[in-house]
């Protein structure tokens, strides 16, 4: 196998709704919001689902990894039950190898309800469930160091037990790659986040929000000179100014593409990941993988949903 994913498997649950249902839920349009299974349900009760997607961030990008045919595996926690199953059964139709046995928990399956207006925005409210329980013994070390590249998101990472995980998986890794996944993320775990790029992860995704703010930057700048200090490949987007990928001293960058019917930002960042981890793979250069990054992001944008 070629890259195996390690991420939040959530269920993406997509309903139409008016402005009006976001309004009287108290909640901020275009954004994610972390709620209890209470709250879940009590938002679902009311709505008629359109679709389930197996989703989060790194499976998304595993998804990617795949349609370009690339041999690749996931894991992540599910429950046992009916959305648990079709997590599952997302995956496979997919060709991506679920390398996880699922059982019986305490806890459901993580879901991430997206709500889309007529406008075609989405707000989310997301229900992490079992997912966020990863331990160590969810983490398959022969299947790790099997794999060319394990892929991480930073989303996952929390103290306790996901670090374990985390650290499992990392140690086990014949190279590793991390998406920061999120400003917020960073700002919990600024410390550590900082010591796994340093130190331990051989690709770092980021937008240009995050790294600043991981490493207390002014400017580009300052990261491309933090990124050939540490000697690791980091890979910065940029939104419409593109991305840019340092390694050692070389400094690559790539253009956003023109003209787009952009539809929903959705997934942009995971399918980036998806290009350029193809490309670093199959042994393309730096300016190519990062083209191929910017040529699925740009695809994932102009329709609906964080799949192609």
């Amino acid at each position: 196998m070629r890259i195996l994913g390690i991420g939040n498997a959530i269920v993406d649950v997509i309903c139409k709704v008016e402005e009006s249902f976001l309004t009287n839920n108290g909640l901020t349009k275009s954004t994610m919001k972390l709620v209890d299974e209470l709250e879940f349900k009590k938002l679902l009760g009311n709505l008629k689902i359109e679709k389930t997607i197996s989703g989060g961030s790194v499976a998304n990008s595993i998804v990617g990894l795949s349609q370009l045919g690339n041999k690749v595996g996931f894991i992540g926690k599910v429950n046992n039950d009916d959305l648990g199953k079709k997590y599952s059964a997302g995956l496979i139709k997919e060709n991506v190898k679920f390398h996880y046995n699922i059982k019986q928990e305490k806890i459901p399956t993580g879901t991430c309800l997206i709500l889309v207006t007529p406008d075609s925005e989405r707000t989310m409210c997301t229900f992490l469930g079992v997912a966020g329980k990863i331990n160590e013994k969810d983490i398959d070390e022969k299947m790790i160091k099997q794999c060319d590249l394990t892929f991480l998101e930073g989303y996952l990472w929390d103290k306790g037990d996901p670090q374990k995980a985390f650290n499992k998986a990392i140690k086990n890794s014949k190279k590793s790659a991390m998406s920061l996944s999120d400003l917020f993320c960073v700002e919990r775990h600024k410390e550590y986040f900082l010591e796994l790029v340093k130190n331990k992860l051989t690709v770092t995704f980021a937008n240009e929000q995050e790294i600043t703010t991981l490493i207390g930057a002014k400017n580009l700048n300052d990261v491309i000179d933090f990124a050939k200090s540490i000697k690791k490949l980091v890979v910065v987007t940029r939104g419409e100014n593109g991305a840019i990928a340092i390694q050692n001293k070389k400094v690559i960058e790539a253009n956003a593409k023109k003209d787009l019917k952009i539809k929903d930002l959705t997934g942009a960042g995971d399918l980036f990941a998806a290009g350029f981890l193809h490309g670093y793979i199959n042994n393309f250069d730096l300016k190519e993988s990062l083209e191929k990054g910017t040529d699925l992001s740009a695809r994932i944008i102009q329709q609906v949903g964080a799949r192609l």
